[in-house]
């Protein structure tokens, strides 16, 4: 067995799960590997498990991925049947009974809010009161797993609020809810005292319930595993580097016209 750790950028794909008709980051690393000929087309490796499933837009430093490899499969090798903007990073070998869901102890999520005027003493308070152990019920369309314990902090880097979160496990769109709430209140739209609405037993309704934060600015920027060494691929770190720096010039340079055509209204 291998673990692979993977970049991508999502907002081309529709999620990460493999689904039909549309694309998928899972989607492209299953061809990928049937064209290496290390599965058959439409099917999935012995073994094969993902860290986790990110929604449609949802980008990833380290998500993992785990299966049985042949031994000349490295990151580079990985890479060359992979979309550029899927990249294969670093490797290890793992037990053969791995599972790279069941045996992650932590995820870390990073998400961008664009938050110019936000109190910042505000955005600290608010997701020390959004974090700790609740039952996050109001906050995710899970009926199960809803009770968790989540870890997070934010700061301030220019106009944006770099909120972390850190948690063993998360229910479906958590933190795209809680992130979503955090901005309702930044923005005065609701009240500190929806906090403990959303705790309570009981469920919040249509109108006041939370809607997910967009999904584009959320990355997956960590995954831990006990006892497992990733060993990076140099030569795959400088490709996957280079793709992404691509993208960060296009979406600055994307972003300068769209501003010209802002400040062209005025």
């Amino acid at each position: 067995m291998r673990a692979y750790r993977v970049a991508y950028d999502g907002r081309p794909y529709s999620g990460f799960q493999r689904q039909p008709d549309v694309p998928t980051v899972e989607g492209a690393l299953l061809a990928g590997l049937a064209r290496l000929s290390v599965c058959e087309r439409d099917a999935i490796p012995e073994g094969y498990a993902a860290a986790g499933r990110t929604d449609a837009g949802v980008s990833a430093v380290a998500q993992t991925v785990a299966f049985e490899a042949p031994d000349w499969l490295t990151p580079s090798a990985f890479n060359s049947e992979l979309p550029a903007d899927v990249c294969a990073w670093a490797s290890a070998d793992v037990p053969e009974d791995f599972h790279a869901t069941h045996e992650a102890r932590e995820r870390r999520y990073t998400y961008f809010l664009h938050a110019p005027e936000a109190d910042d003493d505000l955005a600290t308070e608010t997701l020390e009161a959004l974090c700790g152990r609740h039952d996050y019920h109001n906050l995710t369309p899970d009926d199960d797993g809803t009770v968790r314990e989540l870890r997070g902090r934010v700061e301030r880097d220019g106009d944006t609020l770099v909120v972390r979160f850190r948690a063993g496990g998360f229910a479906r769109q958590l933190v795209r809810r809680v992130v979503g709430l955090l901005d309702e209140i930044l923005r005065g739209e609701s009240s500190r005292s929806k906090v403990e609405r959303v705790f309570a037993a009981k469920p919040l309704p249509g109108p006041e319930g939370v809607a997910p934060a967009p999904a584009y600015p959320l990355v997956l920027s960590g995954v831990d595993y006990p006892d497992v060494l990733f060993e990076t691929d140099d030569e795959a770190v400088e490709t996957a580097r280079s793709v992404f720096e691509d993208l960060h010039v296009e979406r600055q340079t994307a972003a300068r016209v769209a501003g010209c055509v802002v400040s062209g209204l005025e």
